[in-house]
């Protein structure tokens, strides 16, 4: 999908602010609308807090603690059957509702909506993935193939687990940072998509135009 850029004057040139996403909908929108959204937005501040402290526990407990995953599954399970048999003979005693599952694991149509959301964004990163590897945007292709160069050096030094709480905090931050400070990130954006098309016209003039190319063979009819 291209990007909409927008132009703003920057003393003799005109730098583009680039628009991500296409952006003629929100950030809201663009991330499902639903609850995954609000959560990634911090709308709904008690569950996205709720949920960076489990995962931010989960991963001390594994790589500072260094609990083994059986061990640690074992524990939760016990610790949980222990506080639902308090709580269910407290509830009995006291007259109070007994324990119930979770409302976003118990709804269907809760659960359908996070599933429906992780496949349509996988799909759409998917196409990208593949417009972009079949040559189709050459600038894209050169960044693409930096940008994994650059992740693999990173998997070389952090383990699989840290790699994977570094993301979920760029997923939980990144888009909440985004909508809050939209006007600089663009206007930033624009101003480095305006170097890497520098860079990349300089290195098509200097280097893929100089590489000799056969001649084209034209169809001949019978």
């Amino acid at each position: 999908m291209p990007e909409n850029k927008s132009y703003e004057s920057d003393g003799e040139t005109t730098t583009p602010r680039v628009n991500f996403f296409g952006r003629e909908r929100p950030v809201h929108a663009i991330l499902g609308g639903g609850k995954v959204a609000d959560v990634l937005l911090w709308r709904n501040q008690k569950l996205s807090a709720t949920l960076l402290f489990g995962v931010t526990a989960i991963w001390y407990l594994f790589e500072v603690v260094e609990y083994n995953f059986v061990t640690l599954f074992c524990h939760i399970c016990i610790t949980t059957m222990l506080i639902v048999f308090i709580r269910s003979i407290t509830a009995e005693y006291f007259g109070w509702n007994p324990p119930k599952i979770p409302e976003l694991i118990s709804n269907e149509d809760a659960f359908r909506e996070v599933v429906s959301t992780f496949h349509r964004r996988l799909n759409a990163l998917l196409g990208k993935f593949l417009h972009i590897a079949g040559g189709n945007d050459p600038l894209y292709f050169f960044l693409v193939l930096t940008s994994l160069y650059i992740i693999s050096v990173i998997g070389s030094i952090f383990n699989f687990l840290d790699l994977l709480f570094v993301g979920f905090l760029c997923v939980e931050t990144l888009p909440y940072l985004y909508a809050r400070y939209e006007k600089e990130v663009e206007y930033h954006a624009g101003q480095m998509t305006k170097k890497a098309s520098k860079m990349y016209k300089r290195f098509d003039s200097r280097v893929l135009n100089k590489i000799p190319r056969g001649p084209v063979k034209e169809n001949k009819r019978t």
